[in-house]
């Protein structure tokens, strides 16, 4: 095999590997600021009547 289509193939492999990583990441951090959101609501809900 050439040594270019090598590095390709371990450049696809690395880049996988790193978006799959990725997408846990987001979906975790979407998860954390939903819940900041609800914690936010609902202080405002509790303050409203001040």
């Amino acid at each position: 095999m050439p040594k270019t289509f090598k590095i390709l193939c371990a450049m696809f492999v690395i880049t996988s590997a790193l978006s799959l990583g990725a997408c846990n990441t987001m979906e975790g951090l979407g998860r954390d600021a939903a819940a900041a959101g609800k914690a936010i609501t609902g202080a405002a809900s509790d303050n409203k009547g001040y």
